[in-house]
């Protein structure tokens, strides 16, 4: 088991063939622990960030050379990623070669929906696991014919918490809150937002439906980050849309 967050490690399998993870996460010990065994968690901790960190600084320097722009896109499950993954992919296809790895605990809906715009995808399934790591996305690479100069789009597993904590090797981490959670999710996850670059506030089509607070949401994710961007966005509506595809081409053009 994780120490970082405590979910099961060793199921992780990607397009279907089983994947054998680099390092035997420990459990995560309960609060009897004695100070030796609570010492010996954190090395084990600091251990696993350290060889995810070689992991993601490989694949930088992958995507460097190769000038390909990746982002991980982060939220908690039916923030609406999937969808938005989609109408962006609609959007860039004569614009960007695209490619995307799509995280799950289980199935390949997602991935499915995806090779369904014709882009090319990957599934990693991480079993118990609740994130990606950059271990997981080297494999992954693997098996995708990535274009030089491409656009690498990552959906991790629907979680606030530990993606925080697991560096991929991506350009910018992409925060997706919608507006059928809570306003104070940047306070309560602030690890999330504090990591991503850019905010995504989706569904922005339901607020005639909602009590939800726009600027409040705003302002809890520039407390917590001052310097993230946020756009409002709907992938019902196509509002915001344009200003995310700008974003991502001026990304991509910087690469």
């Amino acid at each position: 088991m994780c120490t970082v967050c405590g979910c099961g490690q060793g199921e992780t399998s990607i397009d279907g063939e089983g994947h054998a993870h680099p390092h035997q996460h420990r459990h995560g010990a309960g609060s009897g622990m004695g100070i030796g065994s609570q010492r010996r968690m954190v090395q084990v901790e600091q251990d696993i960030l350290a060889k995810n960190n070689q992991y993601a600084a490989a694949n930088r320097r992958l995507f460097a050379a190769r000038g390909i722009f990746a982002l991980n896109l982060v939220s908690s499950p039916g923030s609406g990623k999937t969808t938005l993954l989609t109408r962006i992919i609609a959007r860039l296809d004569d614009k960007a070669r695209i490619a995307v790895i799509e995280g799950d605990q289980q199935t390949s809906l997602d991935a499915d929906r995806i090779r369904a715009t014709g882009v090319a995808a990957v599934q990693v399934n991480t079993g118990k696991g609740c994130h990606l790591d950059a271990h997981m996305v080297g494999h992954a690479l693997e098996k995708l014919d990535l274009a030089d100069g491409g656009l690498l789009l990552i959906e991790n597993v629907g979680n606030l918490v530990c993606p925080a904590a697991f560096d991929l090797g991506e350009a910018h981490k992409v925060a997706i809150l919608s507006v059928t959670e809570g306003e104070d999710k940047p306070l309560k996850y602030p690890d999330m937002f504090a990591a991503a670059d850019l905010m995504l506030l989706n569904k922005v089509d339901l607020l005639p439906y909602l009590n939800y607070n726009v600027p409040l949401a705003i302002e809890y994710a520039r407390r917590v980050n001052p310097d993230i961007r946020i756009i409002l966005t709907s992938a019902t509506s196509g509002a915001g849309m344009d200003e995310w595809q700008e974003w991502i081409m001026a990304g991509q053009n910087a690469m």
